[in-house]
């Protein structure tokens, strides 16, 4: 699938139905691949972290996660790309799940948190196949965990796996994992394990729409949040006028 170039991130042009659509044929055809699910601040990592670029520019999909990509998308004639926001594709593909027999596992979240996760999940959507939960420690793991690690999900045969790591983890754990794990789709969803838990409040949806999320997050949670926003967005900015301007060049290649 051809990929727009925000500053050497491919971002797939693509919205809610054909991210369900190419999951839903990764599992029929026993594919293998992971989701990165971007936006400003992942774009933004990618400039000053040459291997995390290449993680998203290998992936099955890199999703418009934020409205800024959506809109660099339009604009070089993408029309149908919509924000494919990571709380928003878990609900999705629960639903499709719970009525398609796809085993999800979570991976992620504070001790709890998964496991809160999951319990919501299913509440919502009657059916839906919880695989596993795991809340790793908030430190790498050694090879010997990781390896039962690998051992357990692949234990629970799950289609899915979850990862709620925030990013650049999350990216960098699919893009270790995936060919190791059995499942289809690894997908790095981060804040979605805290919402979806009931931990942390989503923003409105008409916030969510504006493109001021960010702003929303930041005022929940100023100590971790405030100096990645008002750093990361106006370099988002400056850097994307320089691509547009032709001052500076950016290519995709993974």
């Amino acid at each position: 699938m051809e990929r727009v170039n925000v500053l050497g991130v491919g971002i797939s042009p693509i919205n809610m139905p054909a991210v369900l659509s190419a999951i839903e044929n990764w599992i029929a055809t026993g594919e293998q691949h992971y989701v990165c699910v971007s936006g400003v601040h992942g774009v933004i990592e990618s400039q000053r972290d040459e291997q995390l670029r290449r993680i998203h520019n290998a992936s099955g999909l890199t999703t418009p996660d934020g409205m800024p990509l959506v809109w660099l998308g339009r604009l070089t004639g993408h029309n149908s790309m919509e924000r494919v926001y990571g709380p928003d594709l878990m609900l999705a593909m629960s639903e499709l799940s719970a009525r398609k027999g796809y085993r999800n596992y979570y991976y992620g979240g504070a001790e709890g948190v998964p496991e809160q996760l999951a319990h919501n999940l299913q509440n919502r959507f009657p059916g839906l196949q919880v695989a596993g939960t795991f809340s790793p420690p908030f430190r790498p793991l050694t090879a010997d965990e990781d390896t039962q690690v690998v051992e357990m999900i692949n234990k629970s045969q799950a289609d899915i796996v979850w990862i709620g790591l925030s990013t650049p983890k999350q990216e960098r754990w699919a893009a270790a994992h995936v060919g190791r794990l059995d499942g289809s789709a690894l997908i790095g969803v981060g804040a979605a394990f805290d919402f979806h838990s009931g931990r942390v409040k989503q923003a409105p949806r008409w916030i969510q729409r504006s493109g001021f999320e960010w702003f929303y997050r930041m005022l929940q949670d100023p100590k971790r949040l405030t100096k990645r926003y008002l750093i990361n967005n106006p370099l988002f900015l400056g850097l994307i006028l320089a691509q547009l301007l032709g001052i500076k060049k950016f290519t995709i290649n993974s």
